[in-house]
């Protein structure tokens, strides 16, 4: 255990005075050898709940045995989820509408709420984004407030509308998942979470720990602060690494009624990187500003061999990875390259006009109706990139190159998406072009004059990550707009 800082000594004094704590921590700033310090505070038997899977492992070879290391969703599966193996193994995808129509939504349904044309197609996906935005929340019924706001019908009174009609559909599709065995919607690990948590259970620890709060959403904060009576909390998290309100998380750090401090010296690089993160922590107005450790030797400069390209979308990474190959060195991707190219063969099948049997996509007949699901049905949205990308270079090429992938433990060179970046780190990093795409769009005032536009939070959030990925020496590559918007203090 390294001798504490100032920060790390008040965050321990605390801990050991009882108190509730949320504590800010950025990027490299130790945040898990500080909540080790804590658990070596104290004999008291804790539960440390992780991010995901391979940070839970990870911990726990650090922490004392007093403290379990576990997932939200591998605490829901050993209370509630598995009594639903057989439905997840089981599990294929299904476009909205045939759902629905499972649900009692007419596949020739057509009514108009003000200028809007209302399909079953349209009824059907509203009615399962309801759902997810259900188990999403801390509600512990399904109400309007859970149907999404489709585009036209923002209005109250025609999503009042909205809702009269899609609740009855949705509320049918939450009691179909019920049943352990057999049933219309495609079950998956939220829905068995959100089950556990309606039981408002009772965790068995002294006290709790609770990582990436920053990107928790609000049924698993309801879980943690629902031990309040008899578990000291603890949360932890970075505000401005929040990048994952797309699928129903928000920070619940700003709300937490706990001691507040913060981690603000990082350990991961010096000041000149620290400098550059100060820039992306100011334009999302973060509550803490970093400064570096000085005898870390970091840089801000072109990176010809880079250790990890990080991109804003997987189409980027497979461009760079395509791109790495020609020059013959061994490439990693970050999580693996064979689910992608088991997808890519199933696509391969349904372009030829054959059917295929992957989970995934086994219920397509068409590849035009794959497009259509990805490109028009809210379900299929983590479907489109994919999609684009065999649009874009056809599956053999696809193939080819995933095909000579390395191992990323043996690569010269891993490429990742800046979201699966997210705490790791690498000693020479390079930022993909494809960052080029958040760059606010210049726009012509009444004036006549050109105007930059503003950066928005969840693009400099994202870039914030990817930054700090970077240990000794950063290459900006597709971040460098940014001295437009901040230039370096």
């Amino acid at each position: 255990m390294p001798a504490p800082t100032i920060e790390q000594e008040a965050a321990v004094a605390a801990f050991r005075d009882g108190e509730d704590l949320a504590l800010q921590a950025g990027a490299g700033t130790g945040k898990t050898t500080t909540l080790t310090m804590l658990a070596a505070a104290t004999p008291r038997r804790g539960l440390y709940m992780a991010f995901n899977k391979a940070i839970a492992v990870a911990a726990a070879q650090v922490f004392p045995p007093t403290v379990e290391c576990r997932t939200t969703h591998s605490l829901a599966y050993r209370a509630v989820g598995h009594r639903y193996r057989q439905r997840m193994a089981n599990a294929v995808r299904i476009p909205s509408w045939q759902v629905g129509a499972h649900l009692g939504i007419a596949p020739n349904l057509a009514l108009r709420i003000g200028e809007r044309r209302i399909t079953g197609r349209t009824a059907s996906m509203a009615a399962l984004q309801t759902v997810s935005r259900f188990c999403h929340s801390a509600a512990r019924e399904i109400t309007a407030g859970h149907v999404p706001r489709l585009r036209g019908l923002e209005a109250d009174p025609l999503h009042a509308e909205l809702a009269e009609l899609v609740l009855p559909y949705a509320r049918r599709a939450w009691a179909d998942l019920q049943n352990p065995y057999e049933g219309a919607v495609r079950f998956e690990h939220d829905h068995y979470l959100k089950m556990w948590a309606l039981t408002d259970p009772r965790i068995e620890a002294d006290f709790l720990l609770l990582d990436e709060a920053q990107d928790t959403n609000p049924a698993v904060e309801r879980l943690f602060t629902g031990q309040r009576d008899h578990a000291q909390l603890v949360m932890v998290g970075d505000s401005a690494q929040a990048i994952y309100g797309w699928r129903g998380a928000r920070d619940v750090m700003s709300g937490f009624d706990g001691t507040r401090l913060a981690l603000s010296q990082s350990f991961r690089f010096g000041p000149a990187l620290a400098e550059e993160a100060n820039r992306w922590l100011t334009l999302v107005d973060a509550p803490i500003r970093l400064s570096g450790t000085p005898d870390v030797p970091t840089e801000l400069a072109a990176v010809e061999r880079p250790d990890a390209i990080l991109c804003r979308t997987n189409l980027g990474t497979m461009a760079e990875i395509m791109a790495l190959l020609q020059t013959g060195g061994r490439v990693g991707l970050v999580g693996g390259g064979e689910g992608l190219a088991s997808l890519t063969r199933a696509a391969r099948d349904l372009r030829a006009g054959r059917r295929t049997w992957h989970p995934e996509l086994a219920l397509f007949e068409t590849w035009g109706d794959l497009q259509d699901y990805a490109q028009f049905d809210p379900a299929g949205r983590d479907l489109r990139t994919f999609v684009d990308l065999v649009d874009e270079h056809g599956p053999e090429v696809l193939l080819d190159a995933l095909s000579r992938l390395t191992d990323e433990r043996d690569a010269e060179v891993v490429v990742s998406t800046a979201h699966k970046a997210k705490g790791r780190e690498w000693t020479r990093v390079r930022i993909g072009g494809d960052f080029r795409g958040g760059e606010p769009e210049v726009s012509e005032g009444e004036d006549g004059e050109r105007r930059q536009g503003r950066v928005g939070d969840a693009e400099a959030r994202l870039a914030y990550v990817a930054v700090t990925r970077a240990r000794h020496r950063l290459d900006l590559g597709g971040l460098s707009w940014i001295d437009r918007y901040a230039p370096t203090p």
